[in-house]
């Protein structure tokens, strides 16, 4: 498939965006993959999974960039919460194009209504840090959920980067900024276990991902500059208007499938 013009300008822009609004506070998939599933229609949904990765790596990797230049996330829980995510990815991945995602859509729209509704009912919460439990404990914890939205990344993926922010938040107990800081490194983890496993199988394509990375890339240190100058607050604004709209998306899709 050879892609026009317009299908370039759209998926540019749609990954501009993404990048833009998921180095704030996550939600970026509910912009690419849609589009993604609009420009490379004729392709195979693994394609598609595996394509998306590619942008969202890159973005999402420079948006970490700019966080770890301000903001100093503990890496010892960062990492017992990004190794297990990317088993956890890898798995998922593999199991992309056998798993039906109807299973998940409703789950999904349970939970995330269930943590929209959590944060927006706590106007306080994650404005300052206040964290919970012991140091072991916390590494504990993170690394079970870890394991399991990495699962669900790589099978399926949107409200990855909001499972991951409202962990840090709600359970561990960090401020929105720093979760958002930690949730990039995570997502970077399970990202790069997808693409490894896509690529294996012949399910990315690379020119597509490749030229919209520069584009994620683009909003991406956008995004963190201005979630770095608006602080927690901001943040919490923009996980709870996208943890929203990805509650209407992933049901619409439930509801037109049943």
């Amino acid at each position: 498939m050879t892609l026009s013009l317009g299908h370039w300008i759209f998926l540019a822009i749609a990954a501009g965006l993404a990048g833009f609004i998921d180095a704030i506070a996550g939600g970026g998939g509910l912009i690419q993959l849609p589009a993604l599933l609009i420009g490379i229609s004729d392709k195979p949904i693994p394609m598609i999974l595996g394509t998306n990765k590619v942008p969202s790596i890159f973005g999402t990797s420079f948006s970490a960039a700019a966080y770890f230049r301000k903001i100093k996330p503990d890496l010892h829980l960062t990492a017992a919460m990004a190794i297990p995510a990317f088993i956890g990815s890898a798995c998922g991945a593999r199991l992309a194009a056998e798993f039906p995602k109807s299973v998940f859509r409703p789950l999904i729209v349970i939970l995330l209504f269930l943590v929209a509704i959590y944060t927006w009912k706590r106007p306080h919460l994650g404005m300052e840090e206040n964290l919970k439990f012991t140091p072991k404990i916390r590494r504990l914890l993170v690394a079970g959920f870890g394991l399991l939205i990495g699962f669900y990344d790589g099978i399926f993926g949107p409200g990855t980067g909001s499972f991951l922010l409202f962990i840090l938040v709600g359970l561990i107990g960090y401020a929105f900024l720093k979760a958002s800081a930690t949730a990039k490194l995570v997502n970077i983890a399970t990202n790069f276990a997808a693409i490894l496993t896509f690529s294996a199988t012949g399910h990315i394509w690379w020119k597509v991902g490749l030229i919209l990375a520069l584009a994620n890339v683009s909003g991406s240190i956008l995004g963190a500059r201005l979630a770095i100058r608006g602080g927690s607050p901001l943040v919490r604004k923009v996980f709870l208007i996208m943890t929203f709209l990805l509650i209407a998306k992933v049901g619409y899709d439930w509801y037109s499938t049943r």
